[in-house]
């Protein structure tokens, strides 16, 4: 069944979609997740990283350049990890929750003022790391119960040694095969927004709700993915900048998420293999695929997913 909403603002709809499949609730087994290997065995270790008195707009702009969605912030001289700077901590700065005061009550809601001030002043302060003597199942342990997409890795006295992903264990994981299908591990409640939706609005609803992105639909038909990434890269890129005469944030605020969303559109079915979405997520180098049955979009798997099913089940 398929839930209209016709009356409900395009920008602000919760769609549950069950395709024409009946997909009840699917059943995981837990299990031991059974690589034994050493976390640095999978984790980057040439880290890139930001001291806490550096600016927000460096932050952005490096992460950007880098094509990252968090960075540690580290001391310059120990390498103590003090924190971590996201994609979603961008977004909430960017009038998504409570990170927006900065601009809104600090500077008078002058953006370009804003971006100047520390990364300190929005970097996430109480984070989760790993010791560089972990296994991969405490990895998965803490990124599936904390719902986190990367943890710093520190050696004994705290300090930066490496970062793991939730893309890094997906692919350990996917090493196994699995039964599971798309429709088994996709959500299908899915909240969208509309091409037209300001970036104001958007920013908002990813904050609410804890999400990295949303798929954008237009009269019942996918338009593409906005994610806390794109958003990112348009502060990232300087193109903000471009709209900026007083500084002021309203001036980007009402700007239609249409214009940021990058990329080629890439989407999955319900009968094909999690093997099979997680390889095309890896090589494609995106965290989510749409779920399209009879043209219609009808569920959203994420790399937390493909983790979360890979470890149980």
């Amino acid at each position: 069944m398929h839930q209209n909403d016709r009356g409900i603002k395009q920008g602000d709809r919760l769609l549950k979609m069950q395709g024409k499949l009946d997909r009840g609730p699917v059943e995981f087994k837990s299990h031991i997740v059974e690589q034994e290997g050493e976390i640095m065995a999978i984790a980057t270790r040439d880290v890139i990283s930001i001291p806490p008195t550096q600016s927000i707009i460096t932050a952005v702009e490096k992460m950007t350049k880098c094509g990252f969605r968090r960075l540690p912030v580290t001391d310059a001289g120990t390498g103590m990890v003090r924190g971590i700077i996201t994609s979603g901590d961008i977004i909430n700065f960017m009038g998504g929750g409570d990170k927006f005061r900065l601009v809104q009550v600090r500077h008078g809601g002058n953006l370009l003022a804003a971006l100047n001030e520390p990364v300190r002043t929005i970097m996430t302060q109480q984070i989760a790391t790993l010791h560089s003597d972990a296994r991969i199942g405490d990895a998965v342990d803490v990124i599936i119960k904390k719902k986190i997409g990367g943890l710093p890795v520190i050696d004994k006295e705290g300090a930066l040694t490496g970062i793991v992903t939730e893309r890094d264990v997906m692919r350990v994981l996917a090493a196994a095969r699995s039964p599971l299908h798309a429709e088994d591990v996709m959500s299908s409640e899915l909240r969208v927004t509309g091409p037209d939706s300001p970036i104001a609005s958007v920013t908002r609803e990813m904050t609410k709700y804890r999400f990295r992105r949303l798929p954008v639909v237009s009269d019942d038909v996918l338009y593409g993915i906005i994610t806390a990434t794109d958003i990112m890269r348009y502060l990232g890129n300087r193109e903000v900048f471009s709209r900026l005469t007083t500084g002021n944030f309203a001036e980007v605020a009402d700007l239609p998420v249409r214009a940021l969303i990058a990329g080629e559109l890439f989407t999955t079915t319900p009968e094909k293999s999690i093997n099979e979405v997680a390889r095309d997520m890896l090589e494609k180098n995106i965290g989510s695929l749409p779920v399209i049955e009879d043209s219609r979009l009808i569920g959203l798997v994420t790399e937390f997913d493909l983790v979360k099913a890979f470890a149980k089940g």
